[in-house]
């Protein structure tokens, strides 16, 4: 694996090293040893497995409020998706800086998020998976969003937005005085 930095600090994107014979490929896609290098010490507690059928539609952007904030450890498995994170965290000098990537099955890449960062993707291709690591199980009550449209981190989507769960439709503007979580 390569750890590449996003710029946003704590965050990566990953390449996987495949390798590849006449039988297909195999790559690590988790090694305790090697996310210790970035200070990964973190048990993964959760897994989850999300089927997004249209290009366009939005999730996210989610995050946990402390005390239960987590890391995530994001993949696309079939199709592909525009993979946004954002800066929450008090005090960081890039709070409301977003970082987008594409992430594929074809292209193999995944990203490290780390704690007080919202997250959300939008579909490119029609049926796009992604398995989520978390290193906190989600806690009822402690979720909250960042709207898709939100002018303060200004996120650019490239694709016309085609559809929002319910719950993402109802996030609010982040106040003005934002100061992070």
């Amino acid at each position: 694996m390569i750890f590449i930095p996003t710029g946003l600090e704590g965050s990566y994107t990953i390449d996987l090293e495949p390798f590849a014979d006449e039988r297909g490929w195999f790559a690590r896609t988790y090694c305790k040893d090697e996310f210790l290098q970035i200070g990964h010490d973190r048990e993964w507690v959760q897994l989850n497995h999300s089927c997004t059928r249209e290009p366009g539609m939005i999730r996210g952007l989610h995050f946990q409020r402390p005390p239960h904030q987590e890391i995530k450890l994001i993949r696309c498995v079939a199709g592909a998706v525009f993979d946004v994170m954002i800066d929450l965290r008090r005090d960081s000098p890039t709070l409301l800086r977003w970082f987008g990537i594409e992430l594929s099955a074809a292209n193999k890449k995944m990203v490290y998020i780390p704690e007080g960062f919202a997250h959300g993707f939008q579909c490119l291709s029609e049926n796009s998976e992604l398995i989520y690591h978390h290193t906190r199980a989600y806690t009822p009550g402690s979720e909250g969003g960042v709207r898709y449209d939100d002018p303060a981190p200004g996120i650019k989507w490239p694709l016309p937005v085609s559809g929002l769960s319910e719950r993402d439709k109802q996030h609010s503007l982040l106040p003005d005085n934002f100061k992070g979580i």
